[in-house]
């Protein structure tokens, strides 16, 4: 069984191919197009084979609109939860403009947790 470390780089490694790969809305076509939720699909895609649920339409200004963490739930259902402390590279991030909106946006940790000595 592969380590979480381990784990960790192979992730970073299949998000780095992505890099340049441009920015289209709903999009996860690595070199093709994509948003934050398709560079999490496609890397989803390239480890496991396939997506553990459709992404379903989502508007632009989806959380705005209807106030629901609906990205924080689909996360809660497929990866599991770890503090700060926890945090490494190859870890789902998820990101809220503000502490009083659902989280709208997603990404790849990659760099690794400085410690105090």
């Amino acid at each position: 069984m592969i380590d979480e470390r381990a784990w960790g780089q192979m992730v970073i490694a299949e998000a780095l191919a992505w890099v340049g790969t441009p920015y289209r809305h709903q999009a996860s076509r690595k070199g093709v197009a994509c948003d934050c939720l398709g560079l999490v699909r496609g890397v989803w895609r390239s480890l496991y084979g396939s997506e553990p649920e459709e992404a379903g339409v989502y508007s632009k200004d989806w959380a705005e609109a209807t106030g629901e963490e609906r990205l924080l739930r689909a996360a809660e259902r497929h990866f599991i939860r770890c503090s700060k402390d926890e945090l490494l590279p190859g870890k789902l991030v998820l990101f809220r403009w503000r502490s009083n909106v659902p989280a709208k946006h997603a990404g790849i940790f990659a760099f690794p947790v400085k410690t105090e000595k």
